[in-house]
């Protein structure tokens, strides 16, 4: 074990007087939506108070690393713009700020551990204790270890014996610990086993290596799932074995996919990227997931849609649920289409390029002027393409199309419109939607009728269908002359071949 001038040296590190919170993932895939919102929250309680975010990759379980998910998460933080002050990209003064970089200080600690009597090295057999399960169910009675004597447990230590390091909980008495969201709790310390710290490969357990590092980071608050509420007084008793300051904790409830089963991959629930690939815009995901188990107050208790900034400003702890929350695809669709009606035409156009080229498939077609029509018309990207295809080609239809109560409009009146309407868009030599709109006008104005009777036949006629982002002038401008009078002579047959 280190001298007791090295742990000092590691005490005078930590920095102090601020706010510290830290995201800790495990590379193992996507980032799921759980998970992003323990990032926002993390980010978001150490801007409001002006302190540092932290990024911590927690490698230790070795056969659950996924090639290239640390390069995801990166991706992941920037896109959100979830900033990390300290990281293993950036830096601190605290680093390494990866898990497997920073094993040989674990060990240190577990021995110091030993000599304070809150740790003890157990040589049983790996069968016999299941040493890998972080949250077993080992008997603490029942091992002979526990009452080795130091000078026994030193020989094997000594001599190569294997072993494993266990906490040593306390027989007797209660632990109790508070949770910013949850209150104080109360445990039996009968109730908590001699959890697993350091491990046969020397790595440390998850449950360890997560408080040696929140304490030499300096972390002031705790962010987690509340699945790790059970782990919290052992937290507790390391932190108090070690006679470290605790920090706050806050357990959020999780995410849900409904009342009775939480979020999954496994079970198809999308993770952030995902999300992105399906069409959704960053900051709506990010707006949606604030709201996911968290509620604003005062004056924006009504708001729901938030800027990053605005969250860091309004966002405080008090105002997380205890209970889950449920996540509604629907609700995020009405977030998107919020945000995507927000943008400028020429945010919306630039975002949406890459949807309106695969719709109209090659087609010369003014991709700003498509995207004028969908920009108030569209919930999610990945439905653009879906809504172009009657640009590319003009399918097959049924002339019922072109009966419309409201209008008034019938085949005998949409006929009529569309053989007048033809001559007129034929000589019509400046193709813009105001002559396009004005020789509509005119048409209605000869025919005496509404506008709707003209527009009908003429959008049908155009489109091919019911339902089309725009109307018919916007449609006929972006057809182009040649293929909108085309069409028309097309709808034109079909209604003659009907009477």
């Amino acid at each position: 074990m280190k001298e007791q001038q090295w742990f000092e040296e590691m005490e005078a590190r930590i920095p102090v007087g601020e706010v510290r919170t830290r995201f800790a993932p495990s590379p193992t895939g996507y980032m799921h939506v759980g998970n992003l919102r323990t990032a926002l929250y993390t980010y978001l309680i150490a801007k409001h108070a002006d302190g540092k975010f932290i990024l911590r990759i927690e490698d230790t379980d070795q056969t659950r690393l996924v090639e290239g998910a640390t390069d995801l998460i990166y991706k992941t933080m920037k896109e959100c713009g979830l900033d990390h002050d300290e990281g293993p990209d950036v830096g601190g003064p605290v680093g390494p700020y990866i898990q497997t970089e920073r094993r040989g200080l674990y060990k240190e600690y577990a021995d110091l551990l030993i000599e304070k009597g809150h740790a003890y090295r157990c040589f049983c057999n790996k069968e016999e204790e299941a040493e890998e399960s972080e949250e077993g169910t080992f008997q603490k009675e029942a091992d002979p270890c526990r009452a080795l004597s130091k000078e026994e447990s030193d020989r094997r230590a000594e001599s190569g014996e294997p072993y494993i390091i266990r906490q040593r909980i306390p027989d007797s008495g209660v632990t109790t610990f508070c949770d910013e969201i949850f209150g104080e709790i109360k445990v039996d310390n009968s109730e908590l086993d001699d959890q697993v710290l350091i491990k046969r490969d020397g790595l440390p357990t998850y449950n360890f290596a997560n408080v040696i590092d929140d304490h030499l980071m300096g972390i002031t608050h705790v962010v987690r799932g509340n699945e790790y509420l059970a782990s919290a007084p052992k937290y507790n008793l390391l932190y108090e074995g070690f006679g470290w300051d605790i920090p706050k904790y806050i357990h959020c409830s999780p995410v849900m996919r409904d009342q009775h089963n939480k979020m999954s991959k496994r079970h198809g629930d999308p993770s952030y990227e995902d999300l992105k690939n399906e069409g959704y815009l960053t900051e709506a995901i990010l707006n949606y997931v604030a709201l996911l188990g968290w509620s604003p107050s005062g004056d924006q208790a009504e708001q729901e849609i938030f800027s990053l900034d605005e969250l860091v400003k309004v966002f405080v702890v008090k105002g997380i649920s205890k209970s889950p929350a449920i996540f509604d695809i629907d609700k995020l669709k009405h977030f998107n289409a919020e945000y995507i009606r927000a943008m400028s035409p020429e945010q919306f156009t630039e975002i949406a390029e890459p949807y309106i080229r695969q719709g109209i498939q090659g087609r010369d077609l003014n991709v700003a002027e498509i995207a004028a029509l969908l920009q108030q018309r569209t919930e999610v990207l990945n439905e653009i393409p879906e809504k172009l295809g009657f640009f590319v080609d003009l399918q097959d239809y049924d002339t019922e199309l072109f009966v419309h109560k409201k209008s008034k409009s019938n085949k005998e009146t949409s006929l009529q419109i569309l053989n007048d309407i033809l001559p007129e868009f034929e000589k019509l030599e400046d193709w813009t939607e105001e002559n396009i709109l004005e020789t509509m006008k005119q048409l209605v104005e000869k025919m005496e009728c509404k506008n709707a009777l003209v527009m009908w036949p003429v959008r049908i006629a155009a489109a091919g269908q019911m339902v089309t982002p725009g109307g018919a002038v916007e449609i006929c401008k972006i057809l182009g002359k040649e293929e909108t009078v085309r069409r028309i002579r097309i709808g034109i047959e079909k209604l003659k071949q009907e009477q």
